[in-house]
């Protein structure tokens, strides 16, 4: 066996061990040393120190400046929760890190807006403690209507980087519906699209609307933090939080085509349907019942940002798999008459109210497969009726300074019920026929007219 020569051997070592030191110091400049999302950490990798060092750092400058933020970032709520807790208990994490310590290079902070100032001492010294700073600005649309198409420019969302970890502020401004809004998070051409994970963050993906939270102060993982005081309904809002802004600028196109009727009849039932509109939100709230502005109450909202003076009623919609027997009772308690009950629950279930003379329209609607449908009854001739729709979510919205949901598909909602020619009114509209949704769905058979038709 031939013997191998030593000085060829070592020469192999010392080239090998170059290349491997030359990989090693390529790797540390391009994916360690620079800052941005790839690079998580001081050490290269997150770890329960580094996530504790940059929130404590920054919790630090909100405590000096007394901005009150309040924890929402939802992979954390989720672990505070009390049925996650349980769960939690039986993992292993890193030691003094339970909660914040996720595994996301993210944590979100809620802040209301009415009590941020700018203050450049704050910006300066979030800059001296080594934070980066994204500022995200837009519109402010509580300044926005039929006459103002735009607001000024306020803070929508801060994100703050340290070493690639990145720390979300929404700012939470306060609605004339008596509710919380945040705007969406849009890039303008000019921003670093690398600045952080964009995709990861819990907020901004679209505008959203929230209850007020109460809030507590607790202790996490050795921080003291303000949390929600209800986890669990904070969660459910947000994940049902999207919101939908009326779109003044195509509303005044339209009134400037159709003028809107400024009669004191029409006045007085814009009145009377906002007071309608806020004993249904009501009522349905304690029923723990979600609903949304349906027919031509929808169409008023997305067409001119306003109800339809001429139609003379609301209309809602409801998921028959959210009814209660006891809403009857309920409309009747907050002062509502019942005009008539069409239907059963099984099919085509319709209610309608009276309240001084304005009708509320209560639909419910029925899932069969990619659509969903609501019914209607002739009481004369007991002829049903089907309106079909296409399948749609929901989301909030705000009509006469009222927070209420819509269909997020609002356009596909609105031309199925009323066709292509939406954007033009029509006073002579007949529910049997005029609606472009409409199909026949048989007769109610006499025997059970007793039950499906009852008009009082």
């Amino acid at each position: 066996m031939p013997r191998v020569n030593r000085t060829i051997v070592l020469s192999l070592l010392i080239v090998s061990s170059s290349l491997f030191l030359l990989f090693q110091l390529y790797y540390y400049r391009k994916y360690v040393s620079k800052s941005g999302p790839h690079d998580i950490s001081r050490t290269g990798h997150l770890t329960a120190s580094d996530v504790q060092w940059t929130v404590k750092k920054f919790l630090g400058l909100t405590h000096r400046f007394r901005l009150p933020v309040f924890l929402a970032d939802i992979s954390v709520l989720t672990l505070l929760s009390q049925d996650a807790l349980r769960q939690h208990d039986r993992q292993e994490h890193e030691a003094h890190c339970s909660f914040l310590c996720t595994g996301r290079p993210v944590t979100s902070f809620g802040l209301h807006a009415n009590l941020w100032k700018y203050d450049p001492d704050f910006l300066l010294a979030a800059e001296q403690k080594g934070f980066e700073l994204l500022e995200l600005r837009g519109k402010d649309p509580r300044l926005a209507s039929l006459d103002t198409l735009s607001g000024e420019d306020i803070p929508l969302h801060f994100l703050f980087r340290l070493h690639g970890y990145i720390i979300q502020v929404v700012f939470l401004y306060e609605r004339s519906g008596n509710y919380l809004w945040h705007g969406a998070l849009r890039l303008r051409m000019n921003m670093d699209r690398g600045f952080a994970p964009f995709k990861l963050l819990d907020y901004g993906h679209h505008a959203g609307a929230y209850d007020r939270p109460q809030l507590i102060l607790t202790v996490l993982d050795g921080l003291d933090i303000q949390v929600p005081r209800n986890i669990s309904n904070f969660l459910y809002g947000q994940q049902h939080a999207r919101f939908l802004e009326c779109q003044y600028r195509d509303a005044r196109n339209f009134l400037q085509l159709y003028p809107d009727d400024s009669s004191p009849a029409a006045v007085d039932f814009r009145r009377k349907a906002k007071s309608l509109l806020q004993v249904a939100t009501r009522t349905l709230a304690h029923l723990n019942i979600p609903f949304w502005l349906s027919s031509g109450t929808c169409l008023g909202w997305f067409r001119q940002c306003s109800v339809i003076s001429y139609s003379r009623d609301v209309d809602i919609g409801i998921f028959i798999a959210d009814f209660r027997p006891d809403i009857v009772a309920a409309f009747r308690d907050a002062g509502l008459s019942l005009k008539h009950k069409f239907g059963k629950v099984e099919d085509s279930l319709e209610l309608s109210f009276l309240s001084d003379d304005v009708k509320l329209d209560v639909f419910f609607f029925y899932e069969d497969g990619d659509v969903f449908w609501n019914g209607g009854t002739q009481a004369k001739s007991g002829r049903k009726f089907k309106y079909i729709f296409p399948r749609f979510s929901l989301c909030w919205a705000e009509l006469l300074d009222l927070k209420v949901r819509v269909p997020c598909e609002t356009l596909e909602y609105v031309t199925a019920n009323y066709g292509a020619s939406w954007s033009v009114p029509v006073r002579g509209w007949d529910w049997k026929s005029s609606p472009s949704n409409v199909k026949e769905n048989g007769v109610w058979p006499l025997s059970e007219w007793e039950e499906v038709i009852q008009v009082y």
